[in-house]
């Protein structure tokens, strides 16, 4: 998700690396949960993150949309997001702790990092706003976001922002070009469910390597973008 602000107004004004220490870790947030509540529709799903949770649940994307996910526009694309009921994570538990620890998402793995994307890359910095709690303790990046083969997600990360983008830009020449508003609208319309289906709704299979699936399905709808679908 894109945000109108600059570093400086959200962060303690550094840029981290993967193997930099950074004041994140609060004991496990034991006692806390206050990051699972009122959080809207921000906790926006990738493609890794829905893989995880089906694997972990044993249920399917619509399945999973019956429940504890739901669909919202964002940056133009149709994509999942984390449900919250009552203003809380569908997924938080009646002790008050994450039912999906082992799968959660990476916008959760993440927090209260963030992302700065810039020269074909990322860095990562502190939300100083986003976690009030006391007693944080410096915790070096990799452990924080604790997440398998670190540098193959940050290649993904990468491919799956660089991806997007390309969509925003295919979207915004459609827009541009000559004809109905109507018709314009309905291509676009079609192919965000097209992405959503080839990216999300199709099941990755659970006894293959995730990455060598979605790079199949990445390079198949950069060629549709590119032949002007």
């Amino acid at each position: 998700m894109l945000r109108n602000c600059s570093l400086e107004e959200i962060s303690d004004g550094r840029l981290y690396d993967q193997t930099d220490m950074v004041k994140a870790y609060c004991n496990e947030c034991k006692g806390c949960h206050a990051c699972c509540e009122g959080m809207g529709n921000s906790i926006i799903l990738d493609p890794l993150d829905v893989s995880r949770l089906t694997k972990e649940t044993g249920k399917s994307f619509e399945a999973l949309l019956a429940d504890t996910i739901e669909l919202n526009v964002v940056d133009g694309l149709i994509l999942p997001n984390i449900k919250m009921v009552n203003g809380t994570c569908t997924f938080l538990n009646a002790e008050g702790r994450c039912g999906i620890h082992a799968a959660r998402p990476g916008f959760c793995r993440l927090f209260p990092l963030g992302r700065y994307y810039e020269d074909g890359g990322f860095k990562y910095f502190l939300q100083i706003h986003e976690c009030d709690r006391a007693g944080k303790v410096k915790v070096k990046v990799s452990k924080w976001i604790d997440t398998p083969d670190l540098p193959r997600y940050t290649e993904y990360i990468n491919e799956w922002h660089d991806f997007q983008k390309q969509v925003q830009e295919t979207f915004a020449r459609i827009r541009m070009q000559d004809g109905a508003e109507e018709s314009k609208d309905a291509r676009i319309k079609q192919m965000c469910m097209y992405i959503l289906n080839i990216m999300y709704v199709a099941r990755y299979e659970e006894n293959r390597d995730f990455y060598e699936q979605f790079e199949m399905r990445l390079e198949h709808l950069k060629e549709l973008l590119e032949s002007g679908i």
